[in-house]
């Protein structure tokens, strides 16, 4: 257990819950030298957001991402936040509320999204991916595929520097590890076309933009 923040793995999620939501923010507040904000913008710039749109976000934590995206979709579009935590969804909760900002946010496992086929214009997955196991991470792009309309876009963003390395970016791999090839592979296996990868510009954070099919044929297993 770190002092910040109780991680629990769970046999029957085969996935790491975060917990201790306070902590949580204010690790990331020093962890990014008071420039979260910042890193949000840049996190959701690939993905290109408009009012209108209904976007999902897969392992939302506190919620910042989920209020950035809010603003840049209203005022018709809708936010839905989801998290396997209740502790981060309480804490999301209160900061969109004192944003002002309508957002849904419910419980659930990244691996089995608790929405039906074809429901978002948009995904989001920032700094999530490598909190599964590996071949949960194949299942979650499968479910991401499944919520997305067609022609709809995910935006994966993830740490990928290789184990071992100092600083901000070991800290989170000490959860996991992941890489831009692994991400693009498990995004264009379930279906996606691959749209644009690049750096962030902050640390070592890398993304993957993909788009589901117009027409949407089936997932293979």
């Amino acid at each position: 257990m770190d002092h910040a923040i109780k991680a629990v793995h769970s046999p029957a999620k085969s996935s790491i819950v975060l917990h201790a939501a306070a902590g949580y923010d204010l690790l990331l507040s020093v962890l990014t030298l008071g420039r979260e904000g910042a890193l949000r913008t840049k996190i959701l710039r690939p993905a290109n957001l408009s009012p209108g749109e209904h976007v999902l976000d897969i392992g939302c934590g506190t919620g910042t991402t989920a209020i950035a995206a809010r603003r840049l979709v209203e005022p018709s579009g809708s936010v839905v936040g989801m998290d396997a935590s209740p502790e981060m969804l309480a804490r999301a909760r209160k900061k969109a509320a004192r944003a002002g900002l309508d957002i849904d946010f419910r419980n659930g496992l990244a691996e089995a999204l608790p929405f039906p086929d074809a429901q978002f214009g948009v995904v989001l997955s920032t700094m999530m991916l490598h909190h599964l196991p590996v071949a949960l991470r194949r299942k979650c792009a499968q479910e991401v595929r499944r919520v997305l309309k067609p022609g709809g876009r995910v935006l994966a963003v993830d740490f990928t520097t290789a184990p071992g390395s100092k600083g901000i970016v070991a800290y989170f791999h000490r959860r996991g590890h992941t890489n831009l090839a692994e991400m693009t592979d498990i995004f264009r296996g379930s279906g996606m076309e691959i749209s644009e990868t690049g750096k962030v510009g902050f640390g070592d954070l890398h993304y993957v933009l993909a788009a589901a099919p117009k027409n949407k044929p089936e997932v293979q297993n």
